[in-house]
């Protein structure tokens, strides 16, 4: 057999084999709709496995009965700021010592004007937050309606929060300035004294890593504990990233995408001593949002893998790790959600994925029976 034809021939059955496991791994799946009528929902956690949380971008933050499917607007939060991609983002619910603590991520107003990215915390009691803390503002507004980060990670000490570029990419490569980094705090809101740059003249101690465009997925790794985030690239470029202490991820000088429409190079090409690569890119744009390592057993064949919700895509990705480093297996239920938000593992085991519509859904997936 020709050497041409034996590489045809293999790669057919690759293609065939890619296909079967994709369509199988599909098919083994089946999904729930636990909620319609969601006003572009960003976020999801839970109280308990009946009880769960889920911001609204306008500014609503809901408690959703899994089983009845009755809803509670709890109410006493901070003022949000709903424009352009701004709004509440993200919710997580950490218990200490008998008080559920909330942690939510929102665009609020600036003293000086504009809007910034806000890290605020307080106890749920009743259909109510009370004990209300700002534990973070940028210390620099912006009045641009684009790239605020706004997800948030915890740890058993710490609270990571991811902050966009504000559509001025600049100020991603600048350490007095909080836009364009992922900062961490300790629970209560006080600065790490290991924090990378706190004895940095000039640099906002807040900064864990720096030179990001516009994270909004985060979560950490089983094994390292490691932070785990994407990024939305320009035309082109969307990032994995392990985030490291005091790393610098490069934009805009490095980019593996290109300026919208005209298709230009971007800063000073993919790669500079000093500034990290990412683990994966998407070239075209997925346009990533919501992260969450799957742990759980409603899905056993999914297990210790990751999942990501695209926005332009309209897909769940897959991706596996390997010793080679990490890659997307499949795209799943292309087209048929929408916009996927959220990705999240609920206390059942399953995996939840909120879409980003007016009339956004919350929908469960898990094994077939």
């Amino acid at each position: 057999m020709f050497p041409f034809t034996r590489y045809v021939l293999a790669s057919l059955v690759a293609i065939f084999v890619a296909f079967s496991l994709a369509v199988s791994a599909h098919a083994a799946v089946t999904h729930t709709v636990i909620a319609t009528d969601l006003t572009n929902p960003w976020s999801i956690d839970w109280l308990d496995t009946d009880q769960a949380l889920i911001t609204e971008r306008d500014g609503q933050l809901i408690q959703l009965n899994m089983t009845t499917g009755s809803r509670i607007q709890i109410h006493g939060l901070p003022p949000v700021v709903a424009s352009g991609q701004g709004g509440l983002f993200d919710v997580r619910v950490w218990r200490d010592q008998g008080i559920t603590w909330l942690y939510l991520s929102l665009a609020g107003p600036h003293p000086n004007g504009g809007m910034g990215t806000e890290l605020w915390r307080g106890q749920l009691r009743g259909d109510r937050i009370e004990a209300l803390e700002n534990l973070f503002q940028m210390q620099r507004g912006g009045t641009s309606g684009r790239h605020f980060g706004g997800r948030i990670a915890l740890d058993a000490t710490h609270v990571y929060l991811t902050i966009g570029d504000r559509g001025e990419p600049d100020r991603s490569q600048d350490l007095s300035d909080h836009a364009g980094s992922i900062i961490r705090l300790h629970l209560d809101g006080s600065i790490p004294a290991d924090n990378p740059f706190i004895s940095t003249a000039n640099a906002k101690p807040e900064i864990f890593s720096y030179g990001h465009r516009n994270p909004q997925g985060a979560d950490f790794h089983p094994d390292s504990g490691q932070l785990w985030t994407h990024e939305h690239g320009p035309q082109g470029g969307d990032e994995i990233n392990r985030i490291e202490r005091g790393r610098n991820y490069g934009w805009p000088v490095i980019t593996y995408g290109r300026n919208y429409g005209l298709g230009t190079p971007i800063g000073e090409g993919t790669e500079k001593e000093g500034m990290e690569q990412p683990l994966l890119y998407w070239d075209p744009s997925i346009a990533p949002s919501g992260m969450a390592f799957y742990r759980g057993e409603a899905i056993p064949q999914w297990q210790n893998q990751w999942f990501i919700g695209a926005l332009k895509a309209q897909t769940l990705v897959r991706l596996t790790e390997t010793e080679r480093g990490i890659r997307q297996a499949e795209r799943l239920f292309r087209g048929e959600f929408g916009r996927i938000r959220d990705v999240r593992e609920g206390p059942d085991g399953a995996l939840y994925l909120l879409t980003d519509s007016g009339r956004g859904q919350l929908i469960r997936l898990s094994a077939s029976d």
